[in-house]
């Protein structure tokens, strides 16, 4: 069995799918689709209850996110998620919404995505004021 500690992660291991071979400096190893690999971790990762420190850097690198860009997507602190990557304490709601982008995002469908966009654009509006109407007994939003 090899030790994948190449992924970020301490606790992955290969049974097979790769090969270890001798060069000229020491012994190498060629893993077989490492991006088969690296889904299939993550989507293991993702159905866990909790997510460790080390688990979050591992999936926002898969989504090809940074700090920053993760902070944004979960509307905290690129600092917040630093911490939470470092310490390994991170929100259940935080934890939860990384997971369900996830695999949303390896299932190639954007709409869970798509919509904390769009809140992500309604909280940088500021509306003062909402109007309401009546019409036929149904409260409504007034256009």
């Amino acid at each position: 069995m090899y030790h994948y500690t190449e992924s970020g992660l301490q606790n992955i291991w290969l049974e097979n799918g790769y090969v270890i071979r001798q060069t000229k400096y020491g012994k190498g190893v060629s893993i077989h689709d490492v991006d088969g690999l690296h889904r299939s971790i993550g989507k293991s990762l993702a159905m866990k209850p909790h997510l460790t420190g080390c688990e979050l850097r591992f999936i926002r690198k898969e989504m090809g996110l940074s700090q920053s860009a993760m902070a944004a997507l979960l509307g905290t602190s690129e600092q917040n998620v630093s911490l939470w990557e470092r310490r390994g304490r991170i929100p259940r709601t935080g934890d939860r919404l990384v997971r369900l982008i996830y695999l949303e995002h390896i299932g190639n469908n954007s709409k869970v995505r798509e919509l904390i966009d769009r809140l992500n654009k309604l909280d940088q509006q500021k509306i003062e004021k909402l109007y309401f109407a009546e019409t036929a007994g149904k409260w409504k939003e007034a256009a």
